[in-house]
């Protein structure tokens, strides 16, 4: 295991990877219950089984693939967001899409995924991206990670004083986000103490100190009443394999209604979702200090998440995306595929331990978020602020993640950004800065993009 994984070369050790591979488990475990929420009978129409045995073994499965192929630890399940945006699809359509179509045009994104991956497209981002929007996507992702444990546990809450229609923003109005209610809210309280456990346990230089705090989380959350226990105890602990979604996707009714808009967004999303988190995550894992290792090993961890988005569609979920929560595994020390395994084993048996991996309140994990969030911070170090032609490309990268919910618009504003400032730069001074062709390239479609086919 040593050998095959490279633990001693990545100064790592069995039970390091391990510890690593349940906490990111336990932080990314609410998919198993919101995909449902999203694709199930009550949003996209996919029988809750089919949900369900979609999300555990699609995530089981290309985990474990992307730990032994790449060693990297990176875990992948159906993306959060991609999900929401395959229930719009079929919902706002009033029937003329179904969720068989809509699992064909994923599939068929998945497909222009791989062959961007294996023309080596996908990997020249790595090269084309400045150093400095690189180290703030690594940021803007910590703050992004932050904001979702903020809002899972109602510590931050949306405050519409004076908006009389939530959907729209009134100028002058006190529409923003506060503080939850700490004094009534059990979930805010219990994220307070699941923080000062952590926290405590990190300033102690506690071994696995994210897991400790959020199983102690979870534990004192039952006499808090907000760690349900009734699913231990209702026997539905072996899956009946009815009504799955496997091989259902729909490629004639794909292309017959002509979802070009839809599997478009569906790859522009991704492309740069998985770019930011696959570069976010290694480089916070240390694994981009050999930049010509570092860049091979996200090359073939692209290659993984590019087959993980048709496999999702073939087992009939929205896309398997790399997930932003591998951080809070990185965060406990994990460096290799040991890691992934190990979150890949555990997807797998939540199968059959459903009510077990249910148990975990999002008051439990959100802490553990919000505490990755501090430590991603750290790379803010790396971004050249005196050079304003860095500096406005990263800031936009680092505030748009969180501030729009979207990874992919903060590092579309660095990008375009960057291109715009850099052509001026070469205009109009003798300091020249070189601007490969694909971020022009870049440029263009994002434009194209947002022009066209709007923010959705």
């Amino acid at each position: 295991m040593d050998r095959f994984f490279k633990l001693k070369e990545n100064g790592t050790n069995v039970r390091t990877e391990v510890i690593a591979g349940i906490t990111t488990f336990m932080t990314m475990a609410y998919i198993l219950v919101v995909n449902n929420i999203f694709l199930g009978p009550g949003g996209a129409g996919i029988p809750a089984d089919g949900v369900f045995f979609a999300t555990t073994v699609g995530a089981g499965l290309i985990t474990i693939l992307m730990g032994l192929f790449v060693n990297i630890p990176i875990a992948l399940a159906p993306g959060m967001g991609l999900n929401a945006y395959f229930m719009t699809v079929v919902l706002s359509s009033n029937g003329a899409i179904t969720w068989q179509a809509a699992l064909g045009a994923v599939f068929i994104s998945g497909i222009i995924f791989l062959i961007l991956t294996v023309t080596k497209v996908r990997q020249l981002l790595i090269k084309a991206v400045p150093s400095s929007i690189k180290a703030a996507i690594t940021v803007g992702i910590g703050l992004f990670v932050a904001i979702i444990g903020f809002k899972l546990s109602n510590l931050m809450v949306a405050n519409l004083a004076g908006v009389k229609d939530p959907t729209q923003t009134v100028p002058g109005s006190s529409m923003n986000f506060a503080l939850g209610d700490f004094v009534h809210n059990h979930d805010v309280q219990l994220t307070l103490i699941g923080l000062i456990v952590i926290a405590v346990l990190m300033v102690l230089r506690v071994k696995g100190a994210l897991l400790i705090g959020i199983v102690l989380t979870t534990l004192i959350g039952i006499p808090m009443g907000v760690t349900h226990t009734e699913g231990l105890s209702s026997g539905h602990w072996i899956p009946t394999f009815e009504n799955l979604a496997v091989g259902q996707f729909d490629l004639a009714g794909a292309f017959k209604i002509g979802l070009f808009e839809i599997v478009f967004i569906f790859t522009f999303v991704e492309l740069f979702d998985t770019f930011g988190t696959l570069v976010g995550t290694a480089t916070r894992a240390g694994l981009m200090k050999n930049k010509e290792e570092g860049e091979k090993k996200i090359g073939k961890a692209m290659l993984v998440d590019a087959v993980g988005v048709s496999a999702g569609a073939v087992l009939g979920t929205s896309t398997i995306t790399s997930y932003v929560e591998s951080t809070a595994g990185v965060a406990e020390g994990g460096r290799t595929g040991l890691t992934s395994v190990t979150t890949g084993i555990l997807f797998l048996l939540a199968l059959f331990i459903s009510p077990l991996a249910s148990m975990v309140p999002s008051a439990a994990t959100a802490p553990a978020l919000i505490i990755v969030g501090v430590l991603m911070m750290s790379q803010v170090r790396n971004i050249e602020w005196d050079d304003f032609l860095h500096a406005f490309p990263a800031f936009l990268t680092i505030v748009l993640m969180p501030f729009t919910g979207g990874i992919a618009n903060g590092i579309s504003a660095g990008i375009v950004s960057y291109v715009i400032l850099a052509l001026f730069n070469n205009l109009f001074t003798k300091n020249k800065v070189q601007i490969h062709w694909l971020m022009w390239i870049l440029a263009i479609l994002i434009l194209c993009r947002y022009i066209f086919l709007g923010a959705a």
